[in-house]
Formats: structure tokens, C-alpha cells, sequence
């Protein structure tokens, strides 16, 4: 029975669109909250959830009062004078409770009196301007400390990804991610666009069996070709040396010998993991275009190659923009293979190899890890949302039509 609520609607339907934007809403709201604690400040940030981010903070903090040097005599008391909330700069903050020690933060109220002994007394009001008062002069070298919580405004600045970029070096690993993804992408795609119409349109022995093969090639784990792989380019390098050259005008050009741990090692590796899947889904998009349009292009003289170039290309672009999102998110993303293929040197680590390091080594510093992890991830929602509407078209399409 199928049961209308109103218009062409249903309960299935309705069922479905609720169901939609709860996972919708799930799996967006991780990604949300990253993005908001990004921009937060330190202290708010480790005492506070990013969801209470949008209303006043109740924050905890300390703070030391001025040494001997900043006494004044007032009516006979020496009195030191400031404000709590000086660190704060100009974020408005209203005082909850204060105390002397760290134990008992809230031991006090604002305005109250504090009898320290010793004829010291100390106060402070609800805007963060205290007095210390002695009956005898200060002798303190180092400001006493105090202890207080406060109603804080949320503070959002940029100053955790300047310091990110700059100071804790994401920013040379950024470059250095794009340096491997963009020909770690292109070089793939390239080759399997090439082979999925040879293999769709072109008659040569052996043709479904090397297809076969490639296909055959999915199932075989990255992991254990890493070794292997490593040991090919380490007898490869061997055999390629450096050499330079020398142009007009005195202008010496020097070529790098191949080595394993180096940009072209990982983007070979890269193509060689992604070319079976790449091959696949283009060979049987590619094979189902029709064949009348390759036929008449035949027909009027157009070679293989102009075929390709001129016709499949254009027809392909929904396959070739699926696979160029799948495999610009694995190379994005990828830290086993960086960490084998590349050193530890600062122009060669990727964002994953750094943000391993950074977990071990700033683990308390949730204000860098999370505009670190944002930075990271900021390209890839790029990349997906804007070939997104030709990814389903080219996956599905790739997955289903055979050749």
C-alpha cells in the first residue's frame, strides 16, 4: 500500500529524505567542527567544546600581579594596581570568582576581600582590575599569582594558520603534496585514457587476455609490491646516473641521476598502483560509446589517434573526471607511500608525513592540529565538489557498460 502524506510524496519518500539528511548531516557535522575550532583560540579551545564556540566562554585562567618595582603609596598602604584580563587584550570578559591558589579557583567573588596574612590584603572587581595592599613595601621580585574564571567572548582569529603555515612548516608541505598529486594524477590517467581505447576499439592478438591481466591486478595489495618496488629503483638508480651539459653562453645545465627516494620514484609508483583501476573503468566507459561514431569517423579517413583525440576524449570526460577524483584523493591522502618513496627531508615531506610528526610532537596543541587537518583536507572538498556532478555519471557508467 502506498500511502500519499501530500502532493506526489510518500511515507517511502519521506522516510528517505529524512534518513538522507540525518547521514548528510552526520557526516558533515565532524568537518564542521574541525573547521570552527580551527580559527579558535588556545585556551577556549581545550577548555571548551567548538558547539558552545557561537556564545560566551566560561574560561579558567591565572595571572600575576606586578613586582616591587610597581608599588605606590595610597594612604599609607603600598598598593600594587592592574588588570587580570590584560592577556586578553580586547576581548570583553566578565569576572565569575577568583582565589589565591590553584585549587580553589572560585573561592572567592568579585569585590571580595582577601586577607593574605602578613597585613597583605587583595581584590579585585568583576572587570578584572585588581589591588594588592601591604602595610609594609613589596619586596617581590616575580608578580604573585592569582587564579580566576570568567565569562569570556569567543575569540577567532587566523592566527593559528599563520602559525601553521609559517612556523611549524605545513606550508612547504603543502607545496610539497601538490608537487606528488598533480603528476601522480596526470601521468595515470593519461597512459590508461590511451590503453582503454586501445583495448575497446583496436584489434591486436592477445587483446583479452592482457586486459585480463590488467584487470587481474586489482586484487594484488599495494603493500607487498613496496619492497620490491624500492629494490627495482635502487638497482635502476645504479644504471641512471647524473650528467650536465653545457649550453651558450657558458650556461651549465645539470640533470639528476635517478634515485628511489625522489619526486619521479613516487610518481611512478603512484601510476603503476592506479593504472589497473584507472584502465578498467575507462576501457568500459570508452567501450560503450557507440559505434557508429567511431565507424563513421573511420569511414571519412580519421586515423586512431585523431579518433581519440577529437571524439573519445570529449565523449569521456565524466570517466576521466571520476578517476581523476579518486585517484587525486589516494595520493592526497597517502602516507605509505611517501614514507617509502621519499625522504625526510623539509622539500619532499607530504601534509600526512607531517601531521604524523606533529601528533607526536604537539599532541597538547589541539589550536595546530586542527588548522593543520584542515589544511589538509581543504583540497580535496575542493577538487570533489567542483567534478562532482561528473562523478556518479562516470562511475556508474564506467562500472556497468562492458566492451
Amino acid at each position: 500500500m502506498n500511502t500519499r502524506l501530500w502532493g506526489t510524496m510518500t511515507v517511502g519518500g519521506l522516510i528517505a529524505r529524512i534518513a538522507l539528511i540525518f547521514i548528510t548531516t552526520l557526516w558533515t557535522l565532524p568537518t564542521f567542527g574541525l573547521f570552527v575550532s580551527s580559527f579558535r583560540d588556545r585556551e577556549q579551545l581545550i577548555t571548551t567544546g567548538w558547539w558552545t564556540s557561537f556564545g560566551t566562554q566560561n574560561s579558567f585562567s591565572d595571572f600575576r600581579t606586578g613586582t616591587a618595582a610597581d608599588q605606590e603609596q595610597v594612604d599609607g598602604y603600598y598598593v600594587i594596581r592592574g588588570d587580570a584580563f590584560v592577556a586578553l587584550g580586547d576581548t570583553p570578559a566578565t569576572l565569575r570568582s577568583y582565589g589565591s591558589t590553584a585549587n580553589e579557583p572560585s573561592a572567592f567573588q568579585p569585590d571580595q576581600l582577601i586577607d593574605l596574612g602578613n597585613g597583605e590584603s587583595f581584590i579585585i572587581n568583576s572587570d578584572g582590575q585588581f589591588e594588592y595592599r601591604s602595610e609594609t613595601p613589596f619586596t617581590i621580585e616575580r608578580g604573585r599569582r592569582f587564579y580566576y574564571t570568567a565569562d569570556i567572548a569567543p575569540i577567532f582569529s587566523l592566527e593559528n594558520y599563520q602559525r601553521v603555515l609559517t612556523e611549524e612548516g605545513m606550508g612547504q608541505s603543502f607545496i610539497n603534496t601538490f608537487a606528488v598529486t598533480i603528476p601522480a594524477t596526470i601521468i595515470p590517467i593519461s597512459i590508461a585514457a590511451f590503453a582503454a581505447y586501445a583495448f575497446s576499439w583496436m584489434e591486436f592478438p592477445g587483446r583479452q587476455v592482457i586486459f585480463a591481466v590488467v584487470v587481474g591486478l586489482l586484487v594484488v595489495p599495494l603493500q607487498i609490491s613496496l619492497i620490491p618496488l624500492l629494490r627495482l629503483y635502487n638497482d635502476v638508480s645504479n644504471v641512471i646516473p647524473g650528467f650536465t651539459f653545457t649550453l651558450f653562453n657558458d650556461v651549465l645545465i645539470e640533470i639528476p641521476g635517478f634515485t628511489a627516494k625522489s619526486y619521479p620514484g613516487i610518481w611512478l609508483a603512484h601510476t603503476g598502483f592506479g593504472l589497473p583501476l584507472a584502465i578498467y573503468l575507462l576501457r568500459n566507459y570508452i567501450g560503450g560509446l557507440p559505434r557508429e561514431i567511431i565507424e563513421s569517423a573511420k569511414i571519412d579517413g580519421a586515423s586512431h589517434f585523431e579518433i581519440f583525440i577529437r571524439l573519445v576524449l570529449p565523449l569521456s570526460i565524466p570517466a576521466l573526471a571520476s578517476f581523476s577524483i579518486f585517484q587525486f584523493l589516494w595520493v592526497w591522502n597517502d602516507l605509505l607511500v611517501a614514507l617509502v618513496f621519499l625522504t625526510k627531508n623539509a622539500d619532499q615531506v607530504v601534509m600526512t608525513s607531517r601531521l604524523r610528526d606533529m601528533l607526536g610532537s604537539r599532541a597538547a596543541d589541539w589550536e595546530i592540529l586542527t588548522s593543520s587537518a584542515f589544511v589538509s583536507i581543504v583540497v580535496p572538498l575542493i577538487v570533489f565538489f567542483a567534478l562532482q556532478r561528473y562523478f556518479v555519471r562516470g562511475l556508474l557508467s564506467g562500472s556497468v557498460k562492458g566492451g
